[in-house]
């Protein structure tokens, strides 16, 4: 099922033949039959075609304001009367003659010349020094080193001295060198092998693709005419079989117009297809008139060559400048095939929350162009994806439009009772959330962590869910490389604890100062007794070359985050309830089935609501294996960069 969309409204369909407001010209990996360009002649009559209707549609648009008789000037009579347009210069006709009758010297004779025209100087001199000086030159021009050399520099003078192509001759060197050695293969002669082994030679094949490359830019677009400032050109482009175009189209009314230029395509590496640009025809195909879906399937199958006759958009192309590359986090699920408002489907970009997005284009404010982080050789092209303003503006409007049951779709025109609903749901809204803001997209840069400098590991979980043991089985393992933050306690000492080794003993009120302050990343009463982390205590450790360990709530990573702590959350889940049970009884606990399932419920509720806080997640599903797998997780700390948001690298 595709939505059409019209207007600003959706309709859906489920004809086979679909509608959209953008439609790919081509889907990646599709093979097709080579098509190869007509020739010029075919060309320049379809050119000569657009340019009568032309003609005729701007003669229909200004009839009776520019009726001008040429009798009634002399000047434009001599013109109609003149077939011939335009002055001959003959500046550069003598030249290129002369350039034809050049006849070139043999190098030998050139200098043998040259020996006999010194030799008569050397008699006409009458200083010793001068008669040296052309002696040692005709000693020079003797030496058959020095005749070889002035042999290839006459050959390359020659060659480079001949009037080159204004354009090159062909885009497809490549296919002709695989052409030439298919014909090879059967040759047993010493020429044709030498030829195969020069083809099949990397830095010739390399030779070639850069030909191709530099050719397809030279040639692709010719402007081929101008008339009542209608532009026409040619373009030709070269599309590979693992190279989409890159390309969506649009109609406008019975106009086919390029839409929008996909990074990655063989469009944006040429830059001569623009946004706007209207497509008259593409390989002698005429195009006027066609509907979107109609074009994808025509150049589904095009494969080579392929030439564009088109009207160039009448906007001004901006300077090509280099975009910069912004490295995102997502903090939501898209699904392109659930978004009815995604310009061209097959081009949207589906992702989870928590995945590192590269956006490389935000022309379209609304639809950015990205990659997936580690799916760039996979991903020939970019995807679209929502950009940040308008996914926030979408996400606000789910969150303050009232939730509406099936009987209620049919009561929208209830205005009193859908404002109660939704000033009900606001309120709501507002109490439930614990951010201000519309979280979508997070910048982040990759940061890999001095030596002497650790990142803090948190450990969040539902209680039973095995993140305290975890963390005292690293703990026990290797007390050089882990540490834990020494706690503040507003209680007094007893006999055995010494002050900022068990505890940091306070008093209340220099507790409730520092609480106040926001020093504590967190904190709570137990029998009167005020207990809390400190963000010092931690960096204290991190400042020590140790790996501070913390178990948190969730509640605390805020605070945690916005220190400069840089912290690595590892959230720990519960597996299922039945497994659960099974390891708690090892452990010597027994838990009722609802305490099970609230167990189970509240990481639920965890993942929902912080998940954009998590590093990495661990499934405590065995003891053993979650304790390796976290060890892993810390060790790679070491070893490889992580992304973390460009906020704390400020």
């Amino acid at each position: 099922m595709i939505a059409s969309h019209t207007n600003g409204y959706v309709q859906e369909a489920s004809a086979p033949a679909v509608s959209h407001r953008e439609r790919a010209v081509d889907c990646p990996g599709q093979e097709g039959s080579l098509n190869k360009s007509p020739h010029c002649s075919s060309h320049m009559e379809r050119i000569q075609h657009y340019q009568e209707e032309l003609r005729k549609r701007r003669e229909e648009e200004g009839k009776g304001r520019h009726d001008i008789d040429p009798n009634a000037s002399l000047r434009l009579k001599k013109l109609s009367q003149n077939p011939k347009i335009g002055i001959d210069n003959p500046t550069f006709e003598g030249k290129e003659k002369a350039t034809n009758k050049v006849t070139c010297l043999d190098p030998v004779v050139e200098l043998e010349e040259l020996l006999q025209v010194l030799k008569w100087v050397q008699h006409s001199l009458s200083d010793s020094q001068s008669q040296q000086d052309v002696e040692a030159v005709t000693q020079l021009l003797a030496k058959e080193e020095f005749r070889n050399a002035y042999t290839i520099y006459s050959v390359l003078s020659q060659q480079t001295s001949r009037i080159s192509p204004t354009s090159p001759l062909t885009v497809q060197a490549q296919d002709l060198c695989q052409e030439v050695q298919r014909i090879l293969q059967t040759s047993q002669q010493k020429e044709g092998l030498e030829l195969s082994a020069l083809l099949t030679n990397p830095h010739l094949q390399a030779l070639m693709q850069a030909h191709d490359s530099v050719a397809v830019q030279e040639i692709a677009e010719e402007s081929v005419t101008q008339y009542l400032g209608e532009t026409v050109k040619l373009v030709r482009l070269q599309k590979a079989r693992d190279t989409p175009l890159g390309a969506t189209v649009r109609n406008d009314m019975d106009n086919v117009v390029v839409s929008r230029v996909v990074k990655g395509g063989a469009a944006e590496r040429s830059g001569l297809l623009s946004e706007g640009d209207e497509i008259l025809e593409i390989n002698g195909i005429p195009i006027r008139g066609k509907h979107i879906n109609e074009v994808h399937d025509l150049l589904q199958e095009m494969q080579g060559t392929l030439t564009f006759l088109l009207i160039p958009s009448s906007h001004n192309k901006p300077a090509p400048h280099r975009q910069t590359v912004l490295h995102v986090r997502a903090y939501f699920d898209y699904d392109p095939s659930d978004d009815p408002f995604v310009p061209c489907r097959e081009l949207g970009l589906s992702f989870q929350k928590g995945d590192i997005l590269h956006v490389i284009s935000q022309d379209d404010p609304n639809w950015w162009q990205a990659y997936r982080d580690g799916d760039e050789d996979n991903q020939p092209l970019a995807g679209l994806i929502p950009g940040k303003s308008f996914q926030q503006q979408r996400e606000s409007l789910k969150k303050t439009t009232p939730d509406k049951s099936r009987e209620q779709q049919g009561k929208i025109w209830c205005s009193k009772k859908s404002k109660k609903l939704r000033r009900r749901n606001t309120s709501t809204l507002t109490r439930n959330t614990d951010y201000d803001d519309v979280l979508t997209y997070e910048e982040m840069s990759l940061y890999h962590q001095p030596a002497n400098r650790k990142r803090p590991v948190a450990l969040v979980g539902p209680a039973n869910s095995g993140h305290d043991e975890l963390r005292r089985r690293l703990l026990s393992l290797e007390p050089d490389k882990f540490a834990v933050a020494v706690p503040h306690t507003t209680r007094s000492p007893r006999i055995h604890e010494r002050n900022g080794r068990e505890y940091h003993f306070v008093s209340r009120s220099s507790f409730e100062a520092d609480l106040a302050a926001g020093k504590f990343i967190e904190s709570g009463e137990y029998e009167k007794n005020l207990y809390g982390t400190s963000t010092d205590s931690v960096r204290h450790v991190v400042n020590s070359g140790r790996i501070c360990l913390l178990c948190l709530h969730t509640r605390s990573l805020r605070v945690l985050r916005s220190s400069n702590l840089k912290p690595y959350v590892v959230f720990i889940a519960p597996p299922s309830q039945e497994r659960l049970r099974t390891l708690l009884a090892t452990e010597g606990k027994t838990l009722k089935p609802e305490e099970l399932k609230e167990v189970t419920e509240k990481a639920r509720e965890m993942e929902m609501n912080y998940s954009h806080f998590f590093d990495a997640t661990v499934v405590n599903f065995d003891p053993d294996q979650a304790f390796q797998e976290l060890r892993r997780l810390v060790d790679k700390l070491d070893t490889e960069p992580q992304w973390v948001p460009s906020s704390w690298l400020c």
